[in-house]
Protein backbone atom coordinates (compact mmCIF):
# COMPACT_ATOMS: atom_id res chain seq x y z
CA UNK A 1 0.00 0.00 0.00
CA UNK A 2 1.04 3.88 -0.59
CA UNK A 3 0.77 6.94 1.01
CA UNK A 4 -2.17 7.61 -0.64
CA UNK A 5 -5.90 8.03 0.73
CA UNK A 6 -8.15 4.91 -0.49
CA UNK A 7 -11.46 5.27 -0.75
CA UNK A 8 -12.03 1.23 0.07
CA UNK A 9 -15.72 1.27 -1.66
CA UNK A 10 -14.88 2.85 -5.28
CA UNK A 11 -10.95 1.87 -5.27
CA UNK A 12 -9.70 4.98 -5.74
CA UNK A 13 -7.87 7.78 -4.15
CA UNK A 14 -10.34 10.58 -3.26
CA UNK A 15 -9.40 14.47 -3.54
CA UNK A 16 -11.09 15.19 -0.33
CA UNK A 17 -11.97 13.53 2.65
CA UNK A 18 -14.79 15.26 4.02
CA UNK A 19 -15.33 13.96 7.64
CA UNK A 20 -11.73 14.60 8.87
CA UNK A 21 -11.91 17.91 7.09
CA UNK A 22 -15.03 18.96 8.65
CA UNK A 23 -13.80 17.31 12.12
CA UNK A 24 -10.85 19.61 11.70
CA UNK A 25 -12.67 22.02 11.42
CA UNK A 26 -14.83 21.61 14.32
CA UNK A 27 -11.64 20.89 16.51
CA UNK A 28 -10.40 24.38 15.53
CA UNK A 29 -13.50 26.10 16.39
CA UNK A 30 -14.29 24.37 19.35
CA UNK A 31 -10.83 25.58 20.56
CA UNK A 32 -11.00 28.81 19.43
CA UNK A 33 -14.23 29.32 21.52
CA UNK A 34 -13.03 27.25 24.69
CA UNK A 35 -9.47 29.24 24.90
CA UNK A 36 -11.70 32.86 24.08
CA UNK A 37 -14.63 32.53 26.41
CA UNK A 38 -11.98 30.59 29.27
CA UNK A 39 -12.56 33.08 31.70
CA UNK A 40 -15.98 32.55 31.56
CA UNK A 41 -16.09 28.46 31.71
CA UNK A 42 -15.37 26.66 35.08
CA UNK A 43 -12.11 25.75 36.12
CA UNK A 44 -13.33 22.09 36.41
CA UNK A 45 -14.59 22.05 32.92
CA UNK A 46 -12.02 24.15 31.03
CA UNK A 47 -8.89 21.89 32.13
CA UNK A 48 -10.73 18.52 30.97
CA UNK A 49 -12.13 20.14 27.70
CA UNK A 50 -8.85 22.10 26.96
CA UNK A 51 -7.10 19.07 27.38
CA UNK A 52 -9.00 16.29 25.07
CA UNK A 53 -8.90 19.05 22.47
CA UNK A 54 -5.18 18.77 22.50
CA UNK A 55 -5.41 14.78 22.69
CA UNK A 56 -7.84 15.50 19.82
CA UNK A 57 -5.75 18.01 17.85
CA UNK A 58 -2.94 15.11 18.31
CA UNK A 59 -5.08 12.18 16.71
CA UNK A 60 -5.40 14.98 13.85
CA UNK A 61 -1.65 15.57 12.96
CA UNK A 62 -1.65 11.42 13.20
CA UNK A 63 -4.02 11.50 10.37
CA UNK A 64 -2.17 14.34 8.29
CA UNK A 65 1.27 12.63 8.10
CA UNK A 66 -0.47 9.45 6.79
CA UNK A 67 -2.09 11.44 4.18
CA UNK A 68 -5.31 13.05 5.32
CA UNK A 69 -7.66 15.30 4.13
CA UNK A 70 -6.10 15.58 1.13
CA UNK A 71 -3.38 13.88 -1.52
CA UNK A 72 -1.45 17.30 -0.92
CA UNK A 73 0.87 17.01 1.78
CA UNK A 74 1.88 20.46 2.43
CA UNK A 75 -2.37 21.54 3.16
CA UNK A 76 -2.88 18.73 5.01
CA UNK A 77 0.64 20.11 7.26
CA UNK A 78 -1.42 23.19 7.17
CA UNK A 79 -4.38 22.27 8.75
CA UNK A 80 -2.85 21.27 11.89
CA UNK A 81 0.87 21.95 12.12
CA UNK A 82 0.29 24.75 15.15
CA UNK A 83 1.30 22.90 18.17
CA UNK A 84 -1.54 22.89 20.51
CA UNK A 85 0.69 19.89 22.47
CA UNK A 86 3.64 22.18 22.09
CA UNK A 87 5.75 18.96 22.05
CA UNK A 88 6.70 17.81 18.78
CA UNK A 89 7.51 19.49 15.47
CA UNK A 90 4.66 18.15 13.14
CA UNK A 91 7.61 17.66 10.45
CA UNK A 92 9.92 15.97 13.20
CA UNK A 93 6.83 13.89 14.50
CA UNK A 94 6.29 12.39 10.83
CA UNK A 95 9.68 11.24 10.29
CA UNK A 96 9.98 9.95 13.30
CA UNK A 97 6.47 8.19 13.12
CA UNK A 98 6.89 6.59 9.77
CA UNK A 99 10.11 5.20 11.10
CA UNK A 100 8.22 3.38 14.24
CA UNK A 101 5.62 1.61 10.94
CA UNK A 102 8.80 -0.42 9.95
CA UNK A 103 6.77 -3.02 11.66
CA UNK A 104 9.56 -5.74 11.82
CA UNK A 105 11.51 -2.62 14.58
CA UNK A 106 8.63 -2.40 16.36
CA UNK A 107 9.55 -2.19 20.19
CA UNK A 108 13.75 -1.94 19.30
CA UNK A 109 15.27 0.82 21.07
CA UNK A 110 17.93 1.20 18.35
CA UNK A 111 15.26 1.48 15.55
CA UNK A 112 12.12 2.40 16.51
CA UNK A 113 11.60 5.83 17.60
CA UNK A 114 8.64 5.50 19.56
CA UNK A 115 9.85 2.57 21.98
CA UNK A 116 9.83 2.89 25.40
CA UNK A 117 12.12 0.36 26.05
CA UNK A 118 15.96 1.64 27.19
CA UNK A 119 18.59 -1.01 26.00
CA UNK A 120 19.55 -3.12 28.39
CA UNK A 121 23.08 -2.08 28.73
CA UNK A 122 21.87 1.69 29.23
CA UNK A 123 19.78 0.55 31.64
CA UNK A 124 22.21 -0.91 33.48
CA UNK A 125 24.22 2.22 33.59
CA UNK A 126 21.55 4.76 35.02
CA UNK A 127 21.85 5.75 37.82
CA UNK A 128 19.14 4.71 40.85
CA UNK A 129 16.66 7.68 41.02
CA UNK A 130 16.91 7.13 36.91
CA UNK A 131 15.97 3.56 36.92
CA UNK A 132 13.37 4.16 39.62
CA UNK A 133 11.44 7.38 37.59
CA UNK A 134 11.36 5.20 34.65
CA UNK A 135 10.27 2.22 36.28
CA UNK A 136 7.16 3.91 37.62
CA UNK A 137 6.64 5.68 34.28
CA UNK A 138 6.23 1.97 33.41
CA UNK A 139 2.99 2.48 35.47
CA UNK A 140 -0.39 3.56 33.84
CA UNK A 141 -0.94 6.14 36.29
CA UNK A 142 3.12 6.46 36.16
CA UNK A 143 2.97 7.09 32.24
CA UNK A 144 -0.42 9.86 32.90
CA UNK A 145 1.19 11.85 34.97
CA UNK A 146 5.32 11.77 34.52
CA UNK A 147 5.45 10.46 30.72
CA UNK A 148 4.97 14.07 29.17
CA UNK A 149 7.70 15.96 31.25
CA UNK A 150 9.56 12.47 31.03
CA UNK A 151 9.45 13.10 26.52
CA UNK A 152 9.90 16.46 26.19
CA UNK A 153 12.92 16.08 28.48
CA UNK A 154 14.28 13.45 26.33
CA UNK A 155 13.65 14.32 23.09
CA UNK A 156 14.25 17.84 23.34
CA UNK A 157 17.76 17.92 24.52
CA UNK A 158 18.56 15.35 21.94
CA UNK A 159 17.41 17.44 19.08
CA UNK A 160 18.75 20.86 20.32
CA UNK A 161 22.05 18.73 20.89
CA UNK A 162 22.18 17.40 17.26
CA UNK A 163 21.70 20.79 15.89
CA UNK A 164 24.05 22.42 17.81
CA UNK A 165 26.39 19.28 16.45
CA UNK A 166 25.43 20.56 12.86
CA UNK A 167 22.66 18.69 12.34
CA UNK A 168 20.67 21.45 9.91
CA UNK A 169 18.08 19.22 8.84
CA UNK A 170 16.10 19.63 12.10
CA UNK A 171 16.42 23.14 11.79
CA UNK A 172 13.93 23.82 9.28
CA UNK A 173 11.33 21.40 11.12
CA UNK A 174 12.22 23.16 14.86
CA UNK A 175 11.86 26.43 12.68
CA UNK A 176 8.38 26.57 11.78
CA UNK A 177 7.64 24.67 15.34
CA UNK A 178 8.66 28.46 16.88
CA UNK A 179 6.31 29.64 14.56
CA UNK A 180 3.48 27.58 15.25
CA UNK A 181 3.94 27.91 19.14
CA UNK A 182 4.35 31.74 18.56
CA UNK A 183 1.22 31.65 16.72
CA UNK A 184 -0.28 29.94 19.70
CA UNK A 185 0.95 32.12 22.25
CA UNK A 186 -0.20 35.28 20.34
CA UNK A 187 -3.78 33.76 20.59
CA UNK A 188 -3.65 32.14 23.49
CA UNK A 189 -2.24 35.28 25.51
CA UNK A 190 -2.95 38.46 23.57
CA UNK A 191 -5.81 37.51 21.82
CA UNK A 192 -7.65 35.38 24.37
CA UNK A 193 -5.98 37.06 27.41
CA UNK A 194 -5.19 33.60 28.91
CA UNK A 195 -1.72 32.96 30.70
CA UNK A 196 0.50 31.27 28.19
CA UNK A 197 1.92 29.13 31.22
CA UNK A 198 -1.54 28.17 32.93
CA UNK A 199 -2.45 27.03 29.04
CA UNK A 200 1.29 24.88 29.26
CA UNK A 201 0.41 23.07 32.41
CA UNK A 202 -3.35 23.24 33.10
CA UNK A 203 -5.18 22.20 29.05
CA UNK A 204 -1.45 21.18 27.20
CA UNK A 205 0.39 18.98 29.74
CA UNK A 206 -2.69 16.94 30.09
CA UNK A 207 -3.55 16.80 26.84
CA UNK A 208 -0.27 15.29 26.32
CA UNK A 209 -1.26 12.23 29.08
CA UNK A 210 -4.50 11.57 27.63
CA UNK A 211 -2.46 10.88 24.32
CA UNK A 212 -0.43 8.25 26.45
CA UNK A 213 -3.08 6.42 27.36
CA UNK A 214 -3.74 5.75 24.21
CA UNK A 215 -0.01 4.53 23.20
CA UNK A 216 0.66 3.33 27.17
CA UNK A 217 -0.10 -0.62 25.77
CA UNK A 218 0.30 -0.33 22.43
CA UNK A 219 3.56 -2.16 22.03
CA UNK A 220 4.87 -4.55 24.01
CA UNK A 221 7.89 -6.84 23.84
CA UNK A 222 7.61 -10.00 22.03
CA UNK A 223 9.43 -12.50 19.81
CA UNK A 224 6.41 -12.30 16.81
CA UNK A 225 5.99 -9.47 15.32
CA UNK A 226 2.54 -9.38 14.81
CA UNK A 227 1.79 -10.28 18.52
CA UNK A 228 3.95 -6.87 19.59
CA UNK A 229 0.41 -4.27 18.33
CA UNK A 230 -2.61 -4.09 20.70
CA UNK A 231 -6.46 -4.28 20.04
CA UNK A 232 -8.05 -1.83 22.59
CA UNK A 233 -11.88 -2.22 21.79
CA UNK A 234 -13.28 0.91 23.59
CA UNK A 235 -16.51 3.16 23.52
CA UNK A 236 -17.56 5.67 20.50
CA UNK A 237 -16.13 9.03 22.84
CA UNK A 238 -12.65 7.52 23.06
CA UNK A 239 -12.55 5.74 19.58
CA UNK A 240 -13.48 9.41 18.22
CA UNK A 241 -10.69 10.88 20.47
CA UNK A 242 -8.39 8.35 19.09
CA UNK A 243 -9.82 8.24 15.75
CA UNK A 244 -9.63 5.24 16.03
CA UNK A 245 -6.14 4.63 16.57
CA UNK A 246 -6.76 2.25 19.65
CA UNK A 247 -7.77 -1.04 16.69
CA UNK A 248 -3.77 -0.19 16.79
CA UNK A 249 -3.28 -3.61 14.89
CA UNK A 250 -5.73 -2.46 12.22
CA UNK A 251 -4.06 0.59 11.59
CA UNK A 252 -0.40 -0.85 11.53
CA UNK A 253 -1.19 -3.41 8.79
CA UNK A 254 -3.10 -0.35 6.75
CA UNK A 255 -1.25 2.57 7.92
CA UNK A 256 -3.21 4.90 4.54
CA UNK A 257 -6.81 3.61 5.80
CA UNK A 258 -8.79 7.24 7.02
CA UNK A 259 -9.86 6.27 10.61
CA UNK A 260 -13.22 6.41 9.99
CA UNK A 261 -13.09 3.34 7.44
CA UNK A 262 -11.07 1.59 10.26
CA UNK A 263 -13.88 0.51 12.36
CA UNK A 264 -15.36 -1.16 10.04
CA UNK A 265 -11.89 -2.83 8.39
CA UNK A 266 -11.39 -4.02 11.93
CA UNK A 267 -14.78 -5.87 11.88
CA UNK A 268 -14.52 -7.39 8.42
CA UNK A 269 -11.30 -9.15 9.63
CA UNK A 270 -11.11 -9.21 13.59
CA UNK A 271 -10.51 -13.08 13.87
CA UNK A 272 -7.71 -13.02 11.84
CA UNK A 273 -6.35 -9.58 13.19
CA UNK A 274 -6.39 -11.34 16.95
CA UNK A 275 -5.15 -14.68 15.65
CA UNK A 276 -2.13 -12.54 14.57
CA UNK A 277 -1.33 -10.48 17.24
CA UNK A 278 -1.31 -13.63 19.83
CA UNK A 279 -4.70 -12.08 21.19
CA UNK A 280 -3.21 -8.89 22.24
CA UNK A 281 -6.71 -7.46 22.94
CA UNK A 282 -8.14 -5.54 25.97
CA UNK A 283 -11.71 -4.53 26.34
CA UNK A 284 -11.50 -0.91 27.17
CA UNK A 285 -9.12 1.24 28.83
CA UNK A 286 -9.92 0.72 32.08
CA UNK A 287 -8.91 -2.91 31.55
CA UNK A 288 -5.48 -1.46 30.81
CA UNK A 289 -5.90 0.15 33.75
CA UNK A 290 -6.70 -2.81 36.19
CA UNK A 291 -3.91 -4.55 34.90
CA UNK A 292 -1.18 -2.03 35.30
CA UNK A 293 -2.56 1.30 36.82
CA UNK A 294 0.02 1.03 39.53
CA UNK A 295 2.06 -1.86 38.51
CA UNK A 296 4.60 -1.54 35.70
CA UNK A 297 3.42 -3.27 32.21
CA UNK A 298 7.16 -4.41 31.38
CA UNK A 299 10.42 -4.31 32.55
CA UNK A 300 11.96 -0.64 31.38
CA UNK A 301 15.14 -2.79 29.75
CA UNK A 302 13.86 -4.35 27.13
CA UNK A 303 13.68 -7.72 28.32
CA UNK A 304 14.31 -9.68 24.43
CA UNK A 305 17.27 -7.55 22.54
CA UNK A 306 18.59 -10.96 21.64
CA UNK A 307 15.42 -11.39 19.40
CA UNK A 308 15.77 -7.93 18.14
CA UNK A 309 19.38 -7.87 17.53
CA UNK A 310 18.94 -11.19 15.04
CA UNK A 311 16.42 -8.59 12.98
CA UNK A 312 18.65 -5.98 12.77
CA UNK A 313 21.68 -8.52 11.28
CA UNK A 314 19.22 -9.69 9.31
CA UNK A 315 18.69 -5.97 7.52
CA UNK A 316 14.91 -7.05 8.07
CA UNK A 317 12.92 -3.93 7.11
CA UNK A 318 8.78 -4.31 6.42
Amino acid sequence: MTAAVFDSAKGKTRAVEWPTLALIFAMWVAFGLLTFFHAAIPIWLLIPAGAMLVTLHGSLQHEALHGHPTRNGLVNEALVFVPLSLWFPYRRYKQLHLTHHRNDHLTDPAEDPESYYFDPQAWEGASRVAKFIFTVNNTMLGRFILGPGLSVGRFWPEEFGRMLGGDRKLMGPWALHAVGIAMLWAWVSVVCGMSFWAYVFLIAYWGNSISMMRSYAEHRAHDEVGCRTIVVETNPFISLLYLNNNLHMAHHEAPPMAWYKLPAYYKANRERLLTENCAYLMKGYREIARHWLVVPKEPVAHPLMDSLSKGRNLGVRH
